[in-house]
């Protein structure tokens, strides 16, 4: 599957903010939002044209896309299941975002980054009701549980990840971790409250419905 290979740290500052994709990075003084906050191509302090509505939408649809690593056909595919579900596209379509798989092991802190998460995910590290599962898109529901496997508890990786991060990673409150089994649980749907909050939703809605 094609997917973007070129640096993390240039969609960050193309989108104007961080999309948390280099981990610890993004919050040490190395992150290039900081550094370098202008986008990529253009000199700092250089004139910009007042942007149209149909760019807004369109960079608040990219900064979304990119944040959790979804492919464009991927997030449309989404968007549309949003639309089918009852109440707010907007909300429904971040909560779906966030009822992924490899998010959810990003929430639940065994990965740095969504990337990272994805990456665990796809090499098997994770069932899900003890059934394994490699598919980062897979939608988690309430009452799933999700553990590491016996196998891979053993590498240096997640012994490492004994803590999980707790100083960069808190737990939401629509998810539960047991950092002795390595064992998280979803308990129920997240809600406008934990959806992300960096996102304006309205706009993407608006980009779809033009």
């Amino acid at each position: 599957m094609a997917r973007y290979t070129g640096p993390d740290c240039k969609l960050c500052r193309r989108e104007g903010v961080k999309l948390f994709l280099k981990g610890d990075r993004c919050l040490s003084k190395k992150c290039a939002v900081e550094k370098r906050p202008s986008p990529p191509g253009q000199q700092m302090g250089g004139r910009r044209r007042k942007p149209s509505d149909f760019a807004i939408q369109l960079r608040e649809k990219q900064k979304a896309r990119r944040m959790y690593g979804v492919l464009e056909g991927q997030f449309k595919r989404t968007f549309d299941a949003a639309e089918r579900l009852p109440g707010v596209t907007g909300d429904n379509l971040l909560r779906l975002l966030e009822l992924r798989m490899d998010n959810v092991i990003y929430r639940l802190g065994f990965g740095s980054s969504r990337d990272q998460a994805r990456q665990l995910v796809e090499h098997g590290h994770f069932l899900v009701n003890d059934r394994r599962a490699s598919v980062p898109s897979m939608q988690m529901k309430t009452g799933d549980v999700i553990t590491v496997r016996a196998g891979s508890k053993n590498r240096e990786f997640f012994k490492n990840k004994a803590e999980f991060e707790s100083a960069r990673a808190t737990v939401p409150q629509w998810l539960e971790l047991d950092q002795e089994t390595m064992t998280g649980r979803v308990v129920g749907p997240p809600s406008r409250a934990d959806l992300e909050t960096t996102i304006n939703e309205q706009l993407i809605v608006e980009h779809y419905s033009r």
